[in-house]
């Protein structure tokens, strides 16, 4: 998937489209998602142009990876679902429906968020 420079994201990122801040710092933006499907929906981005997790995980600089990964812990604590448990995902690709191709993590909560995926066929 090739990054689009254009996707809400980007633009998010920019300052051209606002949202909810949750956590910022420079390596990461979290913000509320528009459409939540769970009490607490929160999505977490990287500041670099990276369309997926393969993208990210093979070119980003390593301070970038840690940066990252300290700031989901942050937005985490900020969110308060640790204590009754939480969901990460990110999608990637067309079978996953990953719908905006720049990386990101979906921190999901509040409430019992159920059985992963029904069983397979």
């Amino acid at each position: 998937m090739n990054y689009d420079a254009n996707n809400i994201f980007a633009k998010i990122l920019r300052g051209e489209i606002p949202c909810k801040k949750v956590y910022e710092d420079d390596y990461a933006l979290a913000f509320h998602d528009i459409n939540p499907q769970a009490p607490v929906h929160i999505l977490v981005i990287p500041k670099g142009p990276y369309s997926n997790y393969e993208d990210f995980a093979s070119s980003a600089e390593s301070d970038e990876l840690a940066g990252f990964q300290r700031a989901l812990l942050k937005t985490i604590a900020a969110a308060g679902v640790s204590a009754g448990g939480y969901r990460l995902i990110s999608n990637c690709g067309v079978n996953a429906h990953q719908e905006v191709p720049h990386y990101h993590v979906h921190i999901l909560g509040g409430r019992d968020l159920g059985a992963m995926l029904g069983k397979a066929a």
